[in-house]
């Protein structure tokens, strides 16, 4: 009897479920907001990588730099090839963002964190890894672009995501440079008031259709829903006859997207609305559903209704998608990438990094790391797991900002540092 009490137990104790940190996970605890006169202004000002200094991968990997001293990379994409594109870019001119004292304060806060510097418009590729888990080679494979963000290969046509146009170019493998003209396959919101400027874009597997992301035009449309026609959403193209349509609306600002392997859905990462106090509103990875409206700007985390917004839509707000899983407030979620390499243990396979550019708008700091959600069954299984971290140092200066993750075609994992100038590559040890 002794026994079978201890083995039930020991049944029990296992099958408590997973513990979230705050403000994490598929039920995430959501605090009731606070109204400040002041909003939180907590800036991480920048002190830049020094030496031999890198981020921290868990135990059993090595942390190289697989590019360094380049110009605000904020993007990656893997070619089949091998070959890695960033896109070295920033925000383009959008005077009405920067008006008012509000815009001009922001202005000066987001000089502080690095984020304001002229735009290379330009994509950079990467060829090879050196025994020292660096690239070999360097090219400019294409330039003259207008703040390129996503980017997508179908076939022989090489899409790029402009702040305000999808280009389509002809690509050739093996190439180093494009050097041909390309051409507008589709306009993008944009304008003089242009505030999330980042487009991505993604194919579908089977190439038929491209999927666009376009971020609001405010935090909670205090400019007017009429700046907000066509933004907070996922955007679709198909590629054979040009139509384009809404896909998804109501996501405040989404960015990384990818296909999560197994059940094969288009899943995002979404940045949420700022000003209602330390712990909300949680960014968060969902699954994006075809017409699905995720809240923006009328309510936030499903049903939770914005009091700031001056138009009211019960109507949508009765049918807001609460997110799959939330991903803690203002981490600035930014990349996404789900990993199907085979370098990595097995209990990485199938689950989502996610690149987290780190809060400027909350005591203490939130982000600032990559962090991998596990996945089972098409779905998020179990609390988040800091796998790079260190980018924030003892003294609350961020040496640098992750953006985007890729996988590299031999497994590693590549992360985009924009305030480092660097690209970062995590592979097991040894590898």
């Amino acid at each position: 009897m002794i026994a079978l009490g201890a083995v039930l137990a020991s049944g029990a104790a296992l099958a408590q479920p997973p513990q979230y940190p705050v403000g994490y996970g598929p039920n995430p605890k959501l605090p009731e907001p606070e109204k400040n006169l002041i909003p939180t202004v907590n800036v991480a000002p920048v002190d830049v990588w020094k030496g031999d200094e890198k981020p921290v991968a868990p135990a059993g990997f090595t942390v190289t730099a697989y590019a360094r001293n380049l110009d605000h990379p904020r993007w990656l994409y893997v070619l089949p090839n091998g070959d890695v594109l960033v896109a070295e870019t920033n925000a383009p001119p959008k005077p009405e963002d920067s008006k008012g004292i509000k815009g001009k304060i922001m202005q000066m806060q987001m000089k502080k964190a690095g984020a304001v510097t002229p735009s290379a418009n330009r994509i950079t590729l990467l060829r090879d890894v050196d025994a020292n888990g660096a690239a070999k080679t360097r090219t400019v494979f294409l330039k003259n672009l207008n703040s390129p963000f996503g980017m997508t290969l179908v076939g022989k046509d090489f899409y790029v995501a402009n702040s305000d146009a999808v280009m389509r170019f002809a690509y050739e493998e093996g190439k180093t440079a494009i050097t041909t003209a390309g051409v507008k396959v589709m306009s993008l919101p944009a304008g003089p008031l242009n505030h999330h400027w980042t487009k991505n874009i993604i194919a579908s597997p089977d190439g038929k259709f491209l999927y666009m992301t376009v971020g609001s035009n405010s935090n909670v449309a205090e400019n007017g829903i009429d700046k907000e026609e066509g933004r907070a959403a996922i955007w679709e193209l198909e590629r054979a006859t040009g139509k384009s349509r809404l896909f998804a609306t109501g996501l405040r600002n989404p960015n990384g997207m990818a296909w999560e392997p197994k059940a094969k859905a288009l899943w995002t990462v979404v940045n949420e609305r700022d000003e209602l106090g330390n712990d909300l509103v949680p960014d968060y990875l969902t699954s994006v559903k075809d017409g699905g409206f995720y809240g923006w700007p009328y309510s936030w985390y499903g049903p939770n209704v914005d009091a700031r917004v001056k138009e009211t839509r019960p109507d949508l707000v009765s049918k807001a998608i609460v997110p799959d899983y939330a991903l803690g407030a203002h981490t600035a979620a930014l990349g996404l990438a789900f990993y199907e390499g085979s370098a990595f243990p097995a209990s990485y396979h199938g689950g989502a990094f996610i690149g987290m550019h780190g809060s400027w708008n909350r005591k203490p700091h939130s982000g600032y790391k990559v962090v991998y959600v596990p996945f089972a069954d098409g779905k998020p299984a179990g609390p988040p797991q800091d796998f790079l971290t260190g980018f924030l140092d003892k003294d609350d200066k961020a040496n640098g900002r992750p953006v985007g993750v890729a996988v590299a075609k031999d497994g590693a994992l590549l992360v985009a540092d924009d305030v480092g100038n660097t690209i970062w590559r995590v592979a097991p040890a040894g590898k």
